[in-house]
């Protein structure tokens, strides 16, 4: 009798392992160095995919064993991550750079003369618009004039913005079309000089000439959007958290997703607008294909770099100013109210400690609301030290970029003075409060490349390796916390930590495969992506370039 019943269990046992083992999947990966990024930290040998999704994730003998597939790579022994997101980027910002005259690391103001010069003769537009110059960066570090740029174009509209869109400097034929005459702008300044407008905007005052300044056609914008993504794929970068978009963004992002050239998954924070809140009202939150929407970008204050960021007592080398306000609390807690009310997230800029410290008592309300918010600030770059227990307390999401340390330490010390300095680039106890971290780049204010991210926030260090010791070191995250800030994290701040941001079962096979081994050293080294999926679908392959 027990026989009778023991040999039937071994037939079916048979037939359903012989079942299982030839389960079919689109693709393999295996030999392979699998960083999970799921709660254990597991580290796998292969993967299976199927229709876009992730099958299984396991040792290479028991994927192997088990699936049938259509292709299977063999990944040299090389490291899988997710696919890393760029938490806060600005891809219409590097768009509108590139179609004009990119003024990064230029030395002094005849070389940027001299850039815009070799533009327009070049150019068929009848305007030139530049970004990227950083006083910082010449022999003197006084913001400048337009005395030489008048004198050079005199006849076309010229706005130049400095490299953190804080500023602009803006010719007299703009001045004039703007008809800007006095300084009288809520959150923003016309610098004036023995009675005349020099051409220097800061934050709300380059609102005045927008609507005189001609702008690039939508088609030169989506295809530079495209050369972008390019850009960002060989970097093993598939999403970007999109730190602004106005109304008229919408419908050309969903127009980019519809036609299946823009792949990788943009996370897009709406511009404070009329139209953009009526756009929420009537689609709530907004998901089509890997555009999603469901935030809100809001300016608290201005730059370091331009002196707008809001500080709470004065700039240590100009103790005439604190700063600018760039929204009033009012208008903030009413973006606040709306975003509960329609379960979005609300993102707001904070440099200064007195922005962040106003920011947090904003948030303050939200976590009593709703304690899941997610609301985040968006660099909290310089924080009082007795506020950074508020973002545990209120769990409020810092979203940082760690090359803005490097970058700024240059003359942070000069702006803030030693003792401003300890809450400053502070993202290892702004990690000890939350938790996570969600870690971005900020291009075009700096480089694309997700590499020079993470030396500087395990390192602390720039691309030279500058400083020799490294800036404010008590403050440098390990490798697995920055990594975690661009996958699992950088997911969880945007909502989507149950799709993205880690390779397990039922999650997008979005992945990449780097060409060196992924570490920090002490010196810098450059890497790339050596294979880049989305949705289990190859879309950039070094060995193709």
């Amino acid at each position: 009798m027990l026989k009778s019943i023991i040999f039937p269990f071994f037939v079916l046992t048979g037939m359903l392992l012989s079942c299982m083992k030839g389960q079919k999947v689109d693709l393999v990966i295996h030999n392979a160095k699998i960083h999970v990024m799921d709660d254990a930290n597991s580290v796998q040998e292969a993967m299976a995919i199927r229709d876009g999704k992730i099958i299984e994730v396991g040792p290479e003998r028991q994927i192997l064993n088990k699936y049938r597939y259509d292709e299977e790579i063999d990944a040299l022994g090389k490291d899988i991550y997710p696919g890393l997101t760029d938490a806060h980027g600005h891809m219409l910002m590097y768009a509108n750079q590139k179609l004009g005259v990119d003024l990064t690391g230029a030395k002094s103001m005849d070389e940027v003369l001299y850039r815009c010069e070799k533009y327009a003769a070049k150019s068929s537009n009848k305007f030139i618009i530049g970004r990227g110059w950083d006083q910082s960066l010449w022999a003197n570090d006084s913001m400048p004039n337009n005395s030489k740029l008048s004198q050079v174009f005199k006849d076309i509209p010229v706005c130049l913005y400095r490299v953190d869109g804080h500023a602009a400097l803006v010719n007299d034929y703009v001045l004039n079309k703007a008809q800007i005459t006095a300084n009288d702008v809520s959150g923003g300044e016309v610098r004036f000089e023995n009675g005349q407008a020099t051409g220097l905007l800061v934050d709300n005052a380059m609102d005045l000439v927008t609507k005189v300044l001609p702008s690039y056609s939508l088609n030169q914008v989506k295809e530079t959007i495209l050369e972008i993504q390019e850009e960002l794929y060989q970097y093993g970068i598939t999403g970007v958290h999109e730190a602004g978009i106005d109304f008229k963004h919408i419908a050309m992002f969903r127009s980019l997703v519809k036609s299946g050239k823009l792949k990788m998954d943009v996370y897009a924070m709406l511009m404070n607008s009329p139209q953009n809140r009526a756009f929420v009202e009537k689609n709530g939150r907004y998901q089509f294909r890997n555009l999603s929407i469901r935030s809100f970008k809001v300016f608290a204050d201005g730059a370091l770099g331009s002196r707008g960021a809001l500080l709470k007592k004065p700039y240590s080398d100009d103790p005439h100013s604190h700063g600018l306000l760039l929204t009033s609390v009012g208008d903030m807690k009413k973006v606040a109210d709306f975003c509960l009310k329609h379960g979005y997230q609300m993102n707001t800029h904070g440099i200064g400690d007195s922005a962040n410290a106003l920011i947090l008592a904003i948030y303050k309300d939200a976590f009593k609301r709703n304690p899941d918010h997610r609301f985040r600030v968006e660099h909290a770059q310089v924080i009082d030290p007795i506020d950074f227990a508020k973002f545990a307390e209120y769990a409020v999401f810092p979203s940082v970029q760690p090359t803005h340390a490097t970058s700024d330490q240059r003359w942070a010390e000069k702006r803030l003075g030693k003792n401003r300095l300890l809450g400053a680039y502070a993202y290892k106890s702004l990690l000890k409060q939350y938790g996570m971290l969600a870690v971005g780049t900020d291009f075009p204010v700096e480089s694309t490349n997700p590499f020079l991210t993470i030396h500087a926030a395990v390192q602390r260090k720039n691309g030279q390796n500058e400083p020799m010791n490294g800036f404010l070191p008590n403050e440098a995250l390990s490798f697995d916390e920055v990594m975690k800030g661009m996958t699992i994290w950088a997911a969880f701040a945007s909502f989507q930590e149950n799709k993205l941001g880690s390779l397990e079962k039922g999650k997008k096979a979005t992945f990449v495969i780097f060409e060196k081994p992924m570490e920090s050293q002490a010196a810098f080294v450059q890497n790339y992506a050596w294979r880049t999926f989305i949705n289990g679908k190859l879309v950039f392959a070094l060995d193709e370039l």
